[in-house]
């Protein structure tokens, strides 16, 4: 603890530059729905990979980044971040994009009741995922797919003649506004998921006339 107290206090630039990383990558783990320690781990790995390259390519030179010549700190940081997000691509999970075979569905009370769920839910809560270009590349590929795997493990409206823990609180999820989630349609992704006022009470009404679907 005291050796990296010490590094701390004779790098002030780098602990600014991590520590303002930090900040943004749990900014960005907020925004995309990606739980902490994903984020927290790949901000870990991306912090020694750039620590490496700076002490690398300080050789010689005073260690402290206030004093690095030609900007060896933020070329170090870019280089970095370049090489752990390529690494990140490799990693298995996220890559596997498959929609099984539906085996049944509630009893919607009207074709209408279904076509609203299937824009607002059916993305993670059935086996009709329309899966987005961007669920190649991670960390966003890691998002979508741990939105998938636990929005089907509560309820996957696409497997109704199994059990499903969490389909008799349907309607109070989306009355009380957690269904679909705020980062879900954030900045206008998934626009058609942002029903409109008149389509929200068409929805609630029909999901209360669908059984199985409200306590």
């Amino acid at each position: 603890m005291a050796r990296v107290i010490a590094l701390i206090k004779a790098n002030p630039a780098a602990t600014s530059v991590a520590a303002g990383l930090f900040v943004l990558a749990m900014l960005v783990a907020i925004l995309i729905g990606l739980p902490p320690p994903f984020m927290i781990a790949l901000y870990v790995v991306f912090v020694v990979v750039a620590w490496r390259i700076y002490r690398w390519r300080m050789r010689g030179h005073d260690p402290r980044p206030a004093t690095a010549p030609g900007g060896i700190l933020a070329t170090s940081t870019a280089v970095a971040f370049v090489i752990v997000a390529l690494a990140a691509q490799a990693v298995p999970y996220g890559r596997s994009h498959s929609n099984p075979a539906i085996t049944g569905e509630p009893q919607w009370a009207n074709a209408e009741t279904r076509a609203l769920m299937v824009r607002a839910c059916f993305d993670c809560h059935s086996n009709e995922v329309e899966w987005p270009w961007y669920s190649n590349v991670a960390p966003l590929s890691w998002a979508v797919t741990k939105h998938v795997d636990d929005g089907r493990n509560k309820v996957n409206y696409s497997e109704f003649d199994q059990p499903q823990r969490d389909a008799d609180k349907s309607l109070e999820e989306v009355e009380n506004g957690s269904m679909p989630p705020p980062y879900y349609t954030f900045g206008g992704v998934h626009s058609d998921a942002k029903l409109t006022p008149a389509e929200m009470t068409t929805l609630l009404e029909g999901l209360a006339a669908t059984p199985g679907l409200s306590e």
